[in-house]
Order: C-alpha cells, then sequence, then structure tokens
C-alpha cells in the first residue's frame, strides 16, 4: 500500500492533501502540536490503521526522529513526503527578534531538513520516492515585512533543487509547489490580528491578484496528488506557481 508522509496536515491545504490521499486508499502519516485535534480528524476520517498522528512541536528537533520511526514501524515504508508546515511571523529586517528570527527558521527550514535526513536515507535504499516542498511567491524577495519567513522559502528552494539533482540517480524525485495567497484558517487567523476579516481580506485580493481572487485550500491538492503519483516518474527539480498570476 502507498504512504504519504506529511510535515504538517492538520490544517489548511495539508489537510486537504490528507483527505485526498485518505480518499485514494493510502496510508497517511501526519503531525501537529494538539493530540486531541489530530485523533479528531483521525476519528472523523474513520482512519483506523491508514491513518496516523503524531503529536509534533516543530520549535524543537527532538522529535523528528520519532516521528519518522513511527511512521515506518506501523506502515514499514515512506514512498512521498510532503513539507506542508510552516510559520510566518511578521516582522521587517529592522524589527526582526531573535526569537521570531529562530522561530521561522526551525519551523520552516531545520525541521523539514532534519526530517529528510531520515526519510532520504530510507528513499534511498528503496531506490524511490517522491518529495514535494511547498514554497511561497515570497522566496523571490518577498513582502518588506515577511524577510524571515522569505528567507526560509527561498532556502527551502534551493533544497529540493539540490534533491533533485543529487538523488534522481537512486530514483527520488523532489518538485517545489509555490502556493499563492490562500484562504487558511491560519491566514485568517493571522489577518485577523492585523484587524482585517474575511470579507476585507478578498477585496484586499481581488485588486492584487491578476485572476482576481484568493485561493482556496483545496486548489493546490491537484498539483501535489499528481507529483507523489507514478504520473510524474520522471518529473524532478520543477517549479510550480498554483498563485493566481500574483507574484509579490
Amino acid at each position: 500500500m502507498y504512504t504519504v508522509m506529511i510535515l504538517g496536515g492538520a490544517k489548511g491545504v495539508g489537510l486537504e492533501i490528507l483527505k485526498s490521499c485518505h480518499k485514494k486508499g493510502y496510508q497517511v502519516a501526519f503531525c501537529g502540536r494538539s493530540k486531541e485535534h489530530g485523533q479528531k480528524i483521525v476519528d472523523e476520517l474513520n482512519g483506523g490503521k491508514n491513518l496516523y498522528y503524531h503529536t509534533l512541536d516543530l520549535t524543537n528537533m527532538n522529535g523528528l526522529e520519532s516521528y519518522y520511526k513511527e511512521t515506518i514501524k506501523r506502515f514499514n515504508k515512506i514512498d512521498a513526503l510532503i513539507i506542508y508546515a510552516g510559520i510566518s511571523p511578521i516582522a521587517t529586517i529592522l524589527d526582526t527578534t531573535d526569537e521570531q528570527f529562530d522561530s521561522v527558521f526551525n519551523v520552516n527550514l531545520k525541521a523539514p531538513y532534519f526530517l529528510l535526513k531520515h526519510v532520504l536515507r530510507h528513499m534511498k535504499e528503496n531506490h524511490s520516492g517522491s518529495i514535494v516542498f511547498f514554497g511561497s511567491p515570497h522566496m523571490d524577495y518577498g513582502h518588506e515585512d515577511r524577510a524571515a519567513y522569505a528567507l526560509t522559502k527561498s532556502s527551502l528552494y534551493t533544497l529540493s533543487n539540490h534533491i533533485a539533482h543529487h538523488y534522481a540517480k537512486y530514483k527520488i524525485r523532489s518538485n517545489y509547489v509555490v502556493m499563492g495567497w490562500t484562504n487558511t484558517e491560519g491566514e485568517l487567523e493571522l489577518r485577523t490580528k492585523e484587524g482585517t476579516d474575511e470579507a476585507k481580506l478578498k477585496d484586499m485580493a481581488s485588486k492584487v491578484v491578476p485572476m482576481g481572487r484568493i485561493l482556496n485550500p483545496t486548489e493546490p491538492v491537484a498539483a501535489v496528488m499528481h507529483l507523489i503519483s507514478n504520473d510524474s516518474i520522471m518529473t524532478t527539480g520543477s517549479i510550480i506557481r498554483i498563485t493566481g498570476g500574483h507574484f509579490i
């Protein structure tokens, strides 16, 4: 049975990917901070033995190896890894604190890197695997108040390309999905703190996104499902932009 591991998966687009994988009959491991929230998802989807939730704080690297080991213990293999989890603190270079910088780099870059340390070795031994990174239009230079976040996303792009170039000989492929402005729970929570409600958010998007609206959480799913399928067996080192034409 095909097994997908998600770094994240309990919210937003990651959760929509989880649902799509589960619907196809894949085994899926996913993670998040809240044990209760993760178990609720498993119960609501009637996940049974095909879904595994691992409680994990991505600001602390200590739990990454156990997440990998428990996934292997339950499912025996990992066919695809999706790097979705991420945070986006609001801060310019002038305003960024040490704590904000360390937090965004730990969650967005260090956690994926050290999970990959384990998963890549496993995929190399099996001589197969698909890795999908979630990027952002901020990777090019980013908004003024997303400086550290932009750096993590450009670094993930480099990491994806590094894997694509050096691990293709092991039949491992790596691709980078650029997700544009998306109406996720995290985005709504962040904007609410800024004093922007959902209606105003949609109005703002209609003025800056060439296709006229913000993305919904299901729209990036098809691209990811393609990239982890055998239909993309020769696709690696690619960048796919799902942005509505909004390039920051």
